[in-house]
């Protein structure tokens, strides 16, 4: 992948250069996120993140459509990048998530991801979103993202 590195909030961040992703960020030291991505966002007009990542047959389940557990992969390292500023300061983990799916991901499909953080306390901060593929809906779905320990 060809682009630029940066450091955005205390993540290592690519922007994307060139291709189908060009403009998007890639960011990331997750590696189970890098195996089954790769995923990106990108700040709308107003400010808010979309993620977006492309189905490719290692998606699918045994019916041809996206597997439910590449979809909740997704919808957690969307959480991540709807509350990267208050997240910025802290390591966290996931506590809660809670996911219906609604929807089907058929393969080549384009996947995104909105959101926004609901609630930021102290030490856990409160997030609901929508995953859609050709604007329709595939899983609406909320969590608590708990922070750990200061980041270094």
């Amino acid at each position: 992948m060809d682009g630029t590195e940066a450091e955005i909030g205390g993540w290592r961040h690519e922007v994307v250069t060139e291709g189908e992703w060009a403009g998007w960020i890639l960011y990331g030291s997750d590696p189970f996120e890098a195996h089954a991505g790769p995923f990106y966002y990108r700040l709308e007009d107003d400010g808010r993140p979309v993620c977006a990542f492309r189905a490719e047959p290692r998606h699918m389940n045994g019916g041809g459509f996206m597997h439910g557990g590449a979809i909740m992969t997704f919808a957690d390292y969307c959480l991540f990048v709807f509350g990267r500023e208050a997240l910025q300061d802290s390591r966290s983990v996931t506590a809660t998530f809670n996911g219906e799916f609604v929807g089907a991901v058929p393969p080549g499909s384009l996947v995104e991801g909105r959101g926004e953080v609901v609630k930021a306390g102290r030490s856990m901060v409160f997030l609901r979103g929508l995953i859609t593929t050709a604007g329709e809906p595939v899983m609406s779905f909320s969590a608590v993202i708990k922070k750990t320990s200061p980041r270094t």
